[in-house]
């Protein structure tokens, strides 16, 4: 694997890397809103990641991504395992690829899940707020159970019951089934085109102003998707056939994505994700994109792949 680097105080596998001290980094604090640019949208990548108000690590490309993040689950699983201890994880549906890579392990090295808590970042909802059926070829709990639970030994399999699903008709069961396992380790996540988590996104309406202590303390909620997550999700999952995206979601909220001990992030969506990217490790915390919250977390890391580490540009295509 090529060599990776950190920014801020993080780890790396695979080789030796350049870990620079955590630097406090002056911004405008009305940058959101400015129509200058940042300087460091232009920075080449290993200077952004030395500058990172967050820990950052780069690796070579989306298959050392997906290889890194199911490595990463895996010596989670196996530390908790050796000590006794449960793994209580939020997972994501986006990214996916990790998925194969930990099941195989899993399975070959006979790891043992009974232990093994996990809550589902998000789900679609229909134009009535209902979830969308599970034979939707969108259906996130359909995809995470195909994906992860059914390949799974069924001798090795999680108890059914210790997955969990947020559910637009109990709002509060979610934070109710945290509590009762006593928190989550570990989110495991990536970051949508505004800087949303799970489907946290920037509030839209002008006539209700959300301070960031609501935002970062919102629960579990039901969501209407604005219209730059309806696109790019059409676009990546529908072939551009926006009305085929469900017009609403339930999610996770950023109280119990924060509350979690540790948080890791994963870029790998190349172009398009680039600026996001960059705000999320470089952005003065806002609002308007909620990952930069994520900065105040004591045990944060995001990763990305060269490609979409690279500075964003601009130009007639």
């Amino acid at each position: 694997m090529r060599e990776s680097r950190v920014g801020g105080a993080g780890f790396v596998s695979g080789g030796p890397a350049r870990v620079a001290p955590h630097r406090a980094i002056l911004h405008n604090p009305d940058m959101a809103t400015s129509t200058r640019q940042p300087d460091w949208l232009s920075w080449p990548w290993p200077k952004l990641v030395e500058q990172a108000r967050v820990p950052t690590r780069v690796v070579a490309d989306v298959p050392t991504l997906y290889r890194q993040l199911a490595d990463d689950m895996l010596a989670e699983l196996t530390a908790n395992n050796a000590a006794g201890r449960p793994t209580r994880w939020i997972l994501p549906v986006g990214p996916i690829g990790q998925y194969p890579r930990f099941v195989e392990e899993v399975n070959r090295r006979r790891l043992d899940l009974s232990g093994l808590h996990t809550f589902q970042m998000d789900e679609y909802l229909d134009w009535t707020c209902r979830p969308i059926p599970l034979d939707d070829p969108l259906s996130f709990t359909a995809h995470l159970t195909a994906a992860l639970f059914e390949r799974l030994d069924r001798a090795l399999r999680p108890p059914p019951e210790q997955h969990h699903v947020p559910d637009p008709r109990r709002l509060d069961a979610v934070a109710e089934a945290v509590e009762a396992v006593g928190g989550i380790d570990t989110c495991y996540g990536g970051i949508g085109i505004h800087g949303h988590l799970a489907f946290n996104e920037a509030p839209a309406t002008r006539y209700a102003d959300i301070s960031p202590d609501e935002l970062k303390q919102g629960p579990t909620r039901i969501v209407a998707l604005q219209p730059e997550t309806l696109v790019v999700n059409g676009i990546q999952a529908a072939a551009g056939n926006f009305e085929a995206i469900p017009p609403f979601a339930v999610t996770l909220g950023m109280r119990e994505i924060l509350s979690a001990r540790r948080i890791r992030l994963y870029c790998n969506r190349g172009q398009w994700q680039r600026t996001i990217f960059r705000r999320a490790v470089m952005q003065e915390p806002t609002v308007r994109y909620p990952v930069t919250f994520v900065q105040g977390h004591p045990d944060a890391l995001v990763t990305a792949d060269e490609a979409t580490a690279e500075p964003p540009a601009s130009g007639v295509v």
